[in-house]
């Protein structure tokens, strides 16, 4: 073979790759959200694995009641969870807006003249409020039926989701073989100890953060009960619960607490507001560096910018496995990009 025809294979070597390559990309724009999907999935089904394991190695006596069995058990005790907390905490709450429905027109003029006393709202109150709040409040029903179908795709999401991790934490030892299988002999086997090394520190996340879910959401709730805030219970359980999400989760919160508190007296908004400032000053300062940042070696600034950029490109979703994503591209970085100095 001449120098000529071995140039010209090359050049069509290169053509083939740069068009898979343009092929490849387009396929991964077109299908983000179901490969966001499908990674958030693998990632959680890495996270929870150990704790299926943990549960299914339970023992009462020679008996191990969930082995084969964790899985469901788990589903089923999440979703008994959920079923119950909307059982004990919904009734009140809709018992109290119909009350607010119905005593609305009544109410509405004195709450009003009230506002327009106050004198930095004086400019910003015309004189038919009525008409006004009942208008925003027509659009606001008109929004809502509107979102009926984001709300029923984000459903779908969720339940796609919950099933695909249960797929891969009963298939994923056999996905992650098959991975390593287009990995070279010569890397194979540096890269799986990178990895596993990877899924340890993911499992201290995960112990970490529901730690920190469980001190707010203790606190919050006594805070709460002190305060003689309505729905302590509640909300001190969706304080916690909702800790899963990095600051939005603790925004979403704190405004329900706040507007709750601001239904029976302005003293106990005051209350709120000042626990979770103090929670907060508590939590950046001892808790995370404590719980977080020792078990994951990570620096402050890596958390801050992994939830900027995971918040960025898929939201929420991307907030919320923001850290173990990180975690992951430390351990990977540490081995394969740092230059370690030789002794």
């Amino acid at each position: 073979m001449t120098d000529l025809q071995r140039t010209e294979i090359s050049v069509r070597k290169g053509i083939v790759f740069a068009f898979a390559l343009a092929l490849a990309c387009y396929l991964a724009w077109v299908l983000r959200n179901e490969l966001v999907l499908l990674y958030v999935s693998a990632l959680f089904a890495v996270v929870l694995s150990p704790l299926v394991s943990a549960t299914s190695g339970i023992r009462v006596g020679r008996y191990r009641p969930f082995k084969g069995s964790a899985i469901l058990f788990l589903l089923l005790l999440v979703a008994g969870a959920i079923v119950g907390f909307g059982y004990l905490a919904l009734p009140p709450v809709i018992g109290d807006l119909q009350e607010f429905g119905r005593e609305m027109p009544t109410r509405l003029p004195a709450l009003i003249d009230r506002l327009r006393r106050i004198p930095i709202l004086q400019g910003f109150l015309g004189g038919n409020i009525g008409a006004e709040v009942q208008s925003v409040i027509s659009n606001s029903a008109t929004g809502l039926l509107l979102s009926i179908k984001n709300w029923a795709s984000a459903l779908f999401s969720i339940a796609m989701g919950v099933i695909l991790t249960v797929y891969f934490i009963l298939e994923g030892r056999h996905a992650y073989d098959w991975f390593l299988t287009f990995i070279p002999l010569a890397s194979r086997d540096r890269l799986d100890m990178t990895l596993q090394r990877a899924r340890l520190r993911m499992d201290k996340w995960l112990v970490g953060q529901g730690s920190l879910m469980l001190i707010l959401g203790i606190c919050s709730t006594l805070t709460f009960v002190i305060l003689k805030v309505r729905y302590a219970y509640a909300l001190g359980v969706l304080m916690g619960a909702l800790n899963l999400i990095p600051v939005l989760g603790g925004a979403i919160g704190i405004s329900l607490a706040l507007l709750s508190a601001s239904i029976d007296s302005w003293g106990s908004v005051i209350g709120v507001a000042v626990f979770y400032a103090i929670y907060l000053w508590i939590e950046n300062s001892f808790l995370i560096p404590r719980i977080m940042q020792n078990r994951l070696n990570l620096p402050g600034l890596a958390v801050l910018v992994s939830l900027l950029i995971g918040s960025a490109m898929a939201g929420i979703l991307g907030a919320t496995v923001a850290i173990p994503t990180a975690v992951l591209v430390a351990v990977l970085l540490e081995e394969y990009a740092v230059v370690k100095e030789s002794k």
